[in-house]
């Protein structure tokens, strides 16, 4: 059977990052597109510059860093949506840009009130344009938003009137999660057979989750004809999120005997890229998500459990080193050297040049001397903080927290600022907010703060396991997110909350969309 590549569109930080409650900074959204090209996924979709200066930013320095996946940038069928598109990512070695327009019956007449004559008039002229601007250089993908609900003839025809301008992919979404895998199959079969010019074009697929459908939808098409698929890490996004890309990715690893099409995505880096974006958006994970999820590789069953101990294979249709997901335990501890340490970073396949290596094994030195037992996970955070700490303001020097029964709980801070070393002391109802009372004393922040999320998670086993906080904000309209992550709750909370108001400071500029 001849192979056809599938290409490996990922949305995480533009679909993704529509998730309600989740708000990456530029750097978090750098991050995890640097992670994203580890993976090996074909195209990033980056943002949509024309939606504020945060997300334009984010693109420009994506488009600068990233070099083996194209950058994409959405753009509305709108001239400025297209210029704004094409100024953040003219730096980019694989520009992208992604117009669309909407389709369906529903839209054309209650979003946009415009006639199909003119929404089809748009298409062509924003595909042109993209050309035009960028003398050629980026990539012109074109979607027809709402495909799913759209008169088939009249999505023949501004498909054939798109690809004739000059798209190179057309995107067939699912946007509001309709669709079935039968009826979606048919659907894009159709589209081959009904389009003259298609075979100029990849058809590509981009499916929404409200039926739970996505991923099974997505398939479908892929065995019908589509060749790029739009999906996101862990499947978040827009209500009940998008397609996954490790279900997506590994259904297609496990069953070559259904699907002729083949991937170049490193799939051992699947389940670090989950936990990374799982961590900075703050969106858990389920414990029975497939793939990734804490219980994809766990048997609790007599049965299962003896069956699995004769030959894995009678329960288990994939190996967990087959995403990256590694059974060790206790891999270092206070006493292991640089050459141990060095040589774990190699085996979990961290890249760093020699200054980060010192700094990282500093760090971990620091922890192990609290820690008794240090996991991959240990490592992965201590790695993630020097990938993702541009522009801090603050550091947490010092804390502590007294509280008990007849004890009025207190808490002493020190934070390293741009002016200086900053003490602060404070009383409150627990030992977190006391703590948090603290820093806003240390920092001379008198704005009123209004917690809006709250949540604590042990990331590695034991009593001396660490400690993620996770919490969000909201401060004269704004609202931030944050994280902390220490072996002791009570710091990490205090990092977290350092880390919101680093964000809060910086976000006030960017709070206007661009003109």
């Amino acid at each position: 059977m001849t192979r056809e590549k599938l290409y490996i569109f990922d949305t995480t930080l533009r679909d993704g990052e529509q998730t309600a409650g989740v708000n990456l900074t530029i750097e978090e959204k750098v991050q995890i597109a640097k992670q994203l090209e580890r993976l090996g996924v074909d195209v990033i979709e980056a943002g949509f510059a024309i939606s504020s200066p945060a997300d334009f930013e984010a693109i420009q320095q994506i488009a600068k860093e990233v070099k083996n996946s194209a950058v994409c940038s959405l753009a509305r069928a709108v001239e400025a949506d297209i210029k704004a598109a094409w100024e953040a990512l003219k730096e980019a070695k694989k520009p992208r840009i992604h117009t669309f327009i909407a389709t369906s019956d529903i839209h054309l007449k209650y979003k946009l009130k415009m006639s199909k004559e003119e929404a089809l008039k748009r298409a062509v002229s924003a595909v042109k344009l993209i050309q035009d601007i960028s003398e050629g250089k980026a990539e012109v993908e074109f979607s027809a938003e709402d495909a799913g609900r759209t008169d088939l003839k009249y999505l023949y025809e501004i498909l054939e009137a798109v690809i004739e301008a000059g798209a190179k992919v057309v995107n067939i979404p699912d946007t509001v999660g309709y669709a079935v895998p039968d009826e979606w199959y048919e659907k894009i079969l159709s589209i081959k057979e009904n389009v003259p010019n298609i075979d100029k074009a990849i058809i590509s697929v981009h499916c929404h989750n409200d039926l739970g459908l996505a991923t099974a939808n997505s398939l479908m098409a892929v065995k019908a004809g589509a060749r790029q698929v739009e999906c996101t890490v862990n499947g978040i996004g827009e209500r009940a999120g998008n397609a996954a890309m490790e279900e997506i990715v590994m259904a297609i690893n496990v069953r070559p005997d259904q699907f002729s099409v083949y991937t170049d995505i490193d799939t051992t880096q699947i389940y670090r890229t989950s936990q990374l974006v799982s961590r900075l958006t703050g969106m858990m994970i389920a414990r029975n998500k497939p793939i990734v999820g804490e219980n994809a590789f766990a048997h609790e069953s007599g049965i299962h459990q003896h069956g699995v101990l004769a030959k894995r294979e009678t329960y288990e249709i994939m190996k967990p080193e087959d995403i990256g997901l590694k059974e060790s335990k206790i891999v270092l501890g206070k006493h292991s050297g640089r050459h141990a340490f060095k040589k774990k970073l190699e085996e979990m396949g961290i890249l760093l040049p020699e200054e980060k290596v010192e700094e990282a094994f500093r760090r971990f030195k620091e922890l192990a001397s609290r820690k008794k037992e240090i996991y991959d996970i240990d490592i992965e955070l201590i790695v993630e903080g020097l990938e993702g700490e541009k522009e801090r303001k603050f550091e947490l020097i010092y804390n502590q927290a007294v509280s008990g029964e007849g004890i009025i709980p207190s808490a002493t801070v020190k934070i390293k600022t741009p002016e200086g070393e900053k003490l602060g002391l404070a009383v409150g109802n627990g030992p977190v907010d006391a703590t948090y009372r603290a820093i806003k004393n240390a920092l001379g922040y008198d704005k009123e703060i209004k917690l809006k999320d709250f949540k604590i998670r042990a990331l590695t086993a034991g009593t001396d396991a660490l400690a993620e906080v996770f919490l969000t904000i909201e401060s004269e309209g704004i609202k931030v997110s944050g994280r902390g992550v220490d072996p002791d709750i009570v710091r990490a909370s205090a990092l977290a909350f350092l880390e919101v108001l680093d964000r809060l400071e910086r976000r006030k500029y960017r709070k206007k969309p661009l003109e």
